[in-house]
């Protein structure tokens, strides 16, 4: 039962740790000073959103997102988020595809060569089915989240910081709201596609509570590093680099590998939520659903990777929070019960 929770907790924390996030774009542009509350309040919210997003999955024994969202959204607002899902979950893959691109670009290889670097794996990941995915995540999630916390915590030690900071005010409470309904879609379509492998309900409990701890943690000592750096993040596109300014060019490598770990797992989940909703309509094997769907967005990663963000965002932001509070108050509002 650990163990299978542990590969659903990492099957989340994949969906959720993009590049945004990992290059700390994302936690500064939400929370910063004042947040430590608002930073409680998403790891909360967030561990509720996937307990009730798996438990409707395993309830189910559903293999795609659609009877998930049915009964979060109601039968009339079915057909509005179902579209919006794949919209969604269209263009993040986009996105992520065009910040391989621009990260390999950054060490003076061909843009498409990102692009490809970043395809090729997605497609052979789909060989092995459901398997492969979570394989992958297995394999790549500890070596990011660890990653990630190794740069923190030498930075947190070589400047003495103290995580104590955050609570002198908390005037930025409200921003867990939009942070964490930022994340709620992916989370549906994704975790909406594997409820029939889920055994027991043990995994989703341990699923749920551990991968909103981790990424509890990791956002509380992100930010407090980044609120130590504040006047200078704004000289960075990407915060992470102002951590790293006085460390060798061996660790400027490290952190361009995680980012780039960090895009591919988002664009597998994103590309296996996506397929997942087609395969119900197409009859055809995952691996060549991949391909199919991968050569579709390849085009549209012309449009580069900050525009994709800079509009796209915002609007997933915006539409997301009708979502979050209908999953944050659905135990409550509706007929169906979680046991």
């Amino acid at each position: 039962m650990i163990k299978s929770g542990m590969k659903w907790m990492f099957l989340i924390i994949g969906t959720t740790i993009g590049a945004g996030y990992a290059s700390g774009r994302e936690i500064w542009q939400f929370f910063g000073h004042g947040s430590g509350l608002a930073i409680i309040l998403f790891t909360v919210m967030f561990a509720i959103c996937c307990y009730v997003i798996l438990s409707i999955s395993y309830e189910q024994r559903s293999s795609h997102y659609l009877p998930v969202l049915r009964l979060i959204v109601g039968k009339h607002l079915t057909s509005l988020y179902d579209k919006l899902i794949l919209f969604y979950l269209f263009t993040t893959t986009v996105v992520m595809m065009a910040g391989s691109g621009a990260t390999w670009q950054a060490f003076h290889f061909p843009y498409w060569w990102g692009i490809g670097a970043l395809c090729i794996p997605l497609v052979i990941a789909f060989v092995w089915d459901i398997k492969g995915i979570l394989s992958m995540n297995n394999l790549l999630l500890p070596l990011l989240i660890g990653g990630l916390f190794y740069v923190l915590y030498i930075f947190h030690a070589e400047q003495h910081l103290s995580l104590s900071a955050q609570w002198v005010e908390q005037h930025n409470w409200s921003s867990a709201f939009p942070f964490t309904a930022l994340n709620i879609l992916p989370l549906i379509a994704v975790l909406g596609a594997v409820g029939k492998h889920v055994k027991v309900k043990g995994e989703i409990w341990i699923a749920s509570v551990g991968s909103g701890l981790v990424l509890g943690v990791i956002t509380y000592i992100y930010n407090n590093s980044l609120i130590y750096l504040a006047e200078e993040i704004l000289l960075y596109e990407i915060p992470l680099f102002a951590i790293l300014k006085h460390y060798p060019y061996q660790f400027f490598l490290f952190i361009s590998a995680l980012l780039w770990l960090a895009l591919f797992t988002t664009a597998l989940s994103g590309v296996f939520g996506f397929i997942s909703r087609l395969k119900g309509k197409m009859k055809l094997p995952l691996w060549l659903l991949a391909l199919v769907t991968i050569s579709l967005m390849i085009p549209f990663t012309s449009f580069g990777f900050a525009t994709l963000i800079k509009y796209l965002y915002p609007l997933y932001g915006i539409l997301n929070l009708y979502i979050l509070s209908a999953i944050l108050l659905y135990p409550v509002a509706n007929r169906y019960k979680i046991e």
